[in-house]
């Protein structure tokens, strides 16, 4: 592996979180990990569905901090542990997301679309009543909005999310039937210093790829785009890592050297190589 920082990761301090924080550090201790962000959901106003917890997605970040600087305590002189959080962004919130942004010093922010006008689309009701690539073009517009009213963030997390949990999933996605919304989107962040997440969750998810896919991230580096992150996405302790060796493969081939390690929200910059 050679790529040696996790920048997305969840513990059951998010709502889906399935392994606890000292589980998932004795899990990146044991792969050589030298950094393991935490990148706890926070998702204010999120369509709660049937059996959901009332407070679903809201982070308790004072007892999420409180537990990750004991572990740094413990830990910090064998892994860098950094505070970070991945912030559902809408329009509708985005007072709430630049007061919660700028009340904690947070190490690193993900901005992430889990939710396009009222609906996850996780869940099949995202998809009704129309075609496939209508709901997904739907999805790239409000992505575009909301890197346009929201900028307190590092990186964007997982940009085509949605095809996870389309009916054909990736089957008839092409980014060439987007480009010119992901284009405009991808313009954004490099004008802003804004970097563009490289997250494994897809691979997991069945679609056996990143998001985003490799043509959207050739798309960024050609448009001069020099800012990645790495991230599994993992919400349990077996998922660390997953598909980094062939991810850091994909990113040198296409033309990256270099992968963003962020600490007071400044990117550091390590080696894409297999030196180590």
């Amino acid at each position: 592996m050679a790529i040696y920082a996790d920048m997305h990761v969840h513990t059951t301090f998010s709502s889906d979180g399935k392994g606890s924080m000292e589980e998932m550090i004795q899990k990146a201790l044991s792969l050589g990990l030298r950094h393991i962000c935490f990148t706890e959901h926070n998702d204010f106003d999120y369509p709660r569905h049937a059996g959901d917890p009332e407070n679903i997605f809201l982070l308790n970040v004072d007892s999420y901090l409180y537990e990750l600087l004991t572990k740094r305590e413990k830990y910090g002189d064998r892994i860098k542990i950094l505070f970070g959080i991945e912030l559902g962004v809408d329009p509708a919130i985005v007072q709430k997301n630049n007061e919660l942004s700028h009340a904690h010093d947070f190490d690193f922010i993900i901005a992430s679309s889990h939710v396009c006008h009222g609906k996850d689309p996780y869940y099949p009701d995202f998809y009704e009543g129309r075609s496939e690539k209508e709901a997904y073009r739907e999805y790239f517009e409000s992505e575009l909005e909301n890197v346009q009213k929201f900028s307190n963030f590092d990186v964007y997390g997982h940009l085509d999310y949605v095809v996870r949990y389309g009916p054909t999933q990736n089957q008839n996605y092409h980014y060439a039937d987007y480009a010119e919304i992901i284009d405009e989107i991808l313009l954004f962040l490099i004008k802003n210093d804004k970097g563009l997440e490289v997250n494994t969750g897809g691979f997991r998810c069945g679609i056996g790829s990143t998001n985003p896919c490799i043509d959207i991230i050739k798309r960024y580096h050609e448009l001069g785009g020099k800012v990645i992150t790495i991230g599994s996405d993992a919400h349990e302790p077996k998922y660390l890592t997953d598909q980094f060796s062939a991810t850091c493969q994909m990113l040198q081939e296409i033309g990256f050297k270099y992968y963003a390690v962020y600490e007071k929200r400044q990117p550091e910059y390590f080696k894409l190589d297999t030196l180590l």
